[in-house]
């Protein structure tokens, strides 16, 4: 529950602050712009991982309270542990169906008995 709220406040920010980047004057040199680009793209993988994580919490089945979200430009990271094997694949293949996500890293793996 706490991953969650943490991903929705995360998610929230990054709507807030893509939506106060503005246009750039054409006479602004390239340098200048460069921040202003890495912050978008920053944004972008946030919102990305929000959208791969809001699409496993919906997934019957899958316990999603130890699986964490990575996004750069279209690559998408799943980390963690989940209870079974089953569901490492599960979660793959509902990260790869998520738009504009080009590549899943799947780097879940099972979580032995006793939460250890």
């Amino acid at each position: 529950m706490r991953q969650k709220l943490l991903f929705s406040l995360l998610a929230a920010c990054a709507v807030l602050y893509a939506g106060s980047v503005y246009a750039q004057n054409a006479d602004v040199p390239a340098g200048a712009m460069a921040p202003s680009s890495k912050a978008a793209m920053k944004a972008a993988d946030r919102q990305m991982a929000h959208a791969v994580q809001k699409a496993l919490w919906h997934t019957h089945q899958l316990k999603t309270a130890d699986i964490s979200v990575f996004a750069r430009s279209g690559a998408v990271t799943l980390a963690g542990s989940v209870p079974d094997a089953s569901q490492i694949d599960r979660a793959g293949t509902i990260a790869a169906s998520v738009p504009n996500v080009k590549s899943v890293n799947n780097q879940l793996t099972v979580r032995l008995e006793g939460g250890q």
